[in-house]
């Protein structure tokens, strides 16, 4: 048995068991709603409304309230300087259809609604990394704090000594070649 309903100015195909996201409902979370708006009920007999099917309605638990992805909305007109940017998440309603009935028949669902706080799984989340990061400076913190070996201090101390003795010190003055002096006395008495 399936249903056809209309919510927030939309209309869903459900079957019991489904998990569908409609416009956003102002009921808590993990609560119960019966939506009346049942447009046609197939199955073996189908039952079309006009405009609603009497009698029948579904029987959902609201499962998550939440936004979707982030939407750019631009907006042109083009050789006027007119650009208008903007961003839009549109808040919706998860719902567990558990059951539908009509015309005296009820088709129920098999499993059970799983309930998510969005809110609160985004802030647990925050907090997981909040501690990972935590124990990860803590970890860096105990390593840097243990002794190395007094061996590996004379050896390194070693190193460094014969690397400062092997580089040869090099001065900024360039030394100027006596040939090069010679020359340029030569040419300053010639000129006078």
């Amino acid at each position: 048995m399936y249903a056809i309903i209309r919510t927030g100015g939309k209309q869903f195909t459900v079957k019991p068991g489904d998990v569908v996201q409609v416009p956003k409902l102002a009921n808590d979370l993990g609560s119960e709603v019966e939506i009346s708006e049942v447009l046609l009920v197939g199955g073996d007999n189908a039952i079309v409304g006009s405009p609603l099917v009497k009698d029948a309605k579904i029987t959902a638990v609201i499962t998550k309230q939440g936004k979707t992805r982030k939407v750019d909305v631009f907006k042109k007109k083009r050789r006027q300087s007119y650009r208008n940017w903007n961003t839009h998440r549109q808040e919706f309603t998860e719902i567990f259809v558990k059951a539908i009935s009509a015309g005296g028949k009820v088709a129920k669902a098999d499993g059970e609604a799983k309930v998510v706080d969005v809110a609160q799984a985004r802030l647990d989340r925050i907090e997981n990394k909040k501690a990972a990061a935590r124990a990860r400076r803590e970890d860096k913190e105990t390593r840097s704090t243990m002794k190395k070996p007094a061996v590996a201090k004379k050896a390194t101390a070693a190193k460094k000594k014969v690397a400062k003795k092997a580089a040869p010190k090099k001065s900024g003055k360039k030394v100027a070649t006596k040939k090069k002096v010679a020359k340029k006395t030569a040419k300053k008495t010639t000129k006078k």
